[in-house]
């Protein structure tokens, strides 16, 4: 079974192919979806999908730059780039960056199976590649410089699991057992921590969301603001007003 992730600022063009991808009945699973490139990279880690149906126009990070940066990250992901035929010779200038393919707006479902079937084709031909497991070993001075790095470093808008684990030479995976094994928390949760105990004290302040969202590393306002209901359940309004002058 293949994990499919859905990337569209428009959330009927996201259930449009929600409904579809479920009635084809193909070897996959609709296992995230996101409204902008920024919530997307923040999330995939959790999501770690095999093809991801992407949207070339949206807000603070097009499907461009994020097809850019999630394929350098994830050498593997299968990039469907959605466009308008406006954006045609655009979107075809994708291919060249490593996405597999493009399909034009109304979306027409044969055209989502015919490139769904060649890509699940492909994806079968390959071998799974087998993860070396490497023992934890529970190293705290690791973790501590890690820790640090991350608020150092989480004004940074691609700032997640795969990108600290290149900077400090592990694998994703191992360096998200060590983080947890070592801290009891998932290194996204402790980044997302970071960030929100960030936004809370800039709301203390009366800083305006959108200004805070960027300062803390989630330029995307409506990602930041389920970020921060999720964590404090409270909205963002709610806790400006409350510390108002």
């Amino acid at each position: 079974m293949y994990r499919v992730m859905i990337i569209d600022d428009e959330k009927p063009i996201r259930n449009l192919l929600k409904n579809i991808l479920i009635r084809e009945d193909l070897k996959i699973e609709v296992a995230g979806e996101a409204e902008s490139g920024i919530e997307a990279i923040n999330t995939m880690e959790e999501v770690l999908p095999d093809i991801a149906f992407v949207d070339i126009k949206m807000p603070f990070m097009d499907g461009i730059e994020f097809s850019k940066l999630a394929i350098s990250r994830y050498p593997n992901l299968k990039i469907i780039i959605l466009t308008a035929f406006s954006d045609f010779e655009y979107a075809r200038q994708c291919i060249g960056i490593g996405v597999c393919d493009y399909l034009l707006k109304p979306i027409v479902r044969a055209d989502i199976r015919e490139v769904l079937l060649k890509i699940i084709k492909d994806l079968d031909s390959k071998p799974k590649k087998a993860e070396i497991e490497e023992p934890i070993v529970y190293k705290k001075d690791t973790v501590n410089k890690i820790k640090s790095y991350i608020m150092e470093n989480y004004i940074q808008s691609d700032l997640d699991l795969t990108f600290i684990a290149h900077t400090f030479g592990f694998n994703s995976s191992y360096l998200s057992r060590l983080f947890k094994a070592e801290t009891g928390v998932n290194i996204i949760d402790y980044l997302i921590e970071c960030r929100m105990e960030k936004a809370i004290d800039y709301a203390k302040k009366g800083t305006m969301m959108y200004v805070t969202a960027k300062m803390v590393g989630i330029p995307d306002p409506n990602y930041f603001g389920k970020c921060f209901k999720k964590y404090t359940d409270q909205n963002y309004s709610e806790v400006l007003k409350k510390y108002k002058k």
